[in-house]
């Protein structure tokens, strides 16, 4: 086990420097000035040289990489010009924020998600398994952000069931009960897309188990449906589940960028587009890079448990 862990590991390495190589350049690659645009009025020939040396956009493209690396190496994230303060420490709060968001999420999408596929994989045919496929299709084609404009016209202006926005009431809050108040609209909102995505394919891998010789065998030895269904076949199809749960994880972090910008959530996807809007560079570098090695760590994770699950894929 602990050398399937590190060749994973391992392969990670070209994985982060790619991301780092993309973010980097994409930001580079952005039309106009970002010495000017973060001045604004200020942008006098004086000040666009001096924030073009500090952020050394004066030096050639590779060595401008090579420098935020290394700073980056060194716990340097370098300091956000519009927020005068360290991108790491506002990147490290705003993800705080997004995790709560992105995880609720994906721990709704996982559970409904398994369960509709199995209840619907149970039912081939019948109308629950017809019904969940309908709710299924329904929640994979419409847009996140249409159905979060959908969800604060009904529950937070009509029935004024939950909040249209923030993460803490303005007034008297500030507790976890205030938090799951906020929480309930965006997490929702977020989780159902990957719902769908994660019903689909349990369905799909629990039909296929199901019809394997093994479940035959368990069922002929006299042990119970439930037995045979959630600890026999289940389990193999967790296996071919469980990938597609990491992958699901980053849909749900690129999600919360419109998501948090619809409910005014404060994390890192509402940070990324006003960033984006001043031109902050190290602010938005950072953050997505932080976003990628979070995604890329949820996968190695998702990995290591499909590795236990299924002690073949180690060799």
């Amino acid at each position: 086990m602990w050398q399937y862990l590190l060749k994973r590991v391992l392969a990670m390495v070209p994985i982060l420097i790619g991301l780092s190589l993309i973010v980097f350049l994409i930001m580079a690659m952005i039309p106009g000035n970002p010495a000017q645009a973060l001045l604004g009025a200020w942008a006098t020939p004086e000040n666009v040289a001096r924030i073009t040396r500090q952020l050394g956009l004066d030096k050639p493209l590779y060595q401008q990489y090579l420098i935020w690396v290394s700073n980056m190496l060194h716990g340097d994230f370098g300091r956000s010009y519009v927020l005068n303060r360290p991108v790491i420490d506002e990147v490290l709060q705003r993800l705080s924020a997004t995790l709560i968001l992105g995880g609720t999420a994906l721990l709704l999408s996982t559970l409904l998600g398994l369960l509709a596929g199995i209840a619907s994989a149970l039912r081939q045919f019948g109308w629950g398994d017809r019904l969940i496929t309908l709710c299924v299709l329904v929640g994979i084609s419409l847009p996140s952000f249409w159905i979060g404009l959908l969800m604060i016209m009904l529950f937070a202006v009509q029935l004024q069931w939950f909040p249209a926005s923030g993460m803490f009431a303005i007034w008297g809050g500030g507790d976890w009960l205030d938090l799951l108040h906020h929480l309930a609209l965006p997490a929702i909102t977020l989780a159902m897309v990957a719902t769908g995505v994660i019903a689909r394919l349990t369905r799909t891998a629990m039909l296929e188990v199901l019809r394997q010789d093994f479940i035959r065998t368990a069922r002929a030895k006299g042990l119970s449906e439930s037995r045979v269904v959630y600890r026999h076949a289940f389990r193999m199809a967790l296996v071919a589940v469980i990938p597609v749960i990491g992958i699901q994880a980053g849909f749900v972090l690129g999600g919360a960028v419109y998501i948090e910008t619809v409910f005014q959530w404060p994390g890192l996807g509402a940070m990324l587009v006003k960033a984006v809007s001043t031109r902050d560079l190290l602010l938005v570098q950072g953050g997505v890079l932080v976003a990628a090695v979070v995604y890329v760590l949820i996968n190695l994770c998702a990995d290591i448990l499909q590795a236990l699950l299924d002690p073949r894929l180690k060799s």
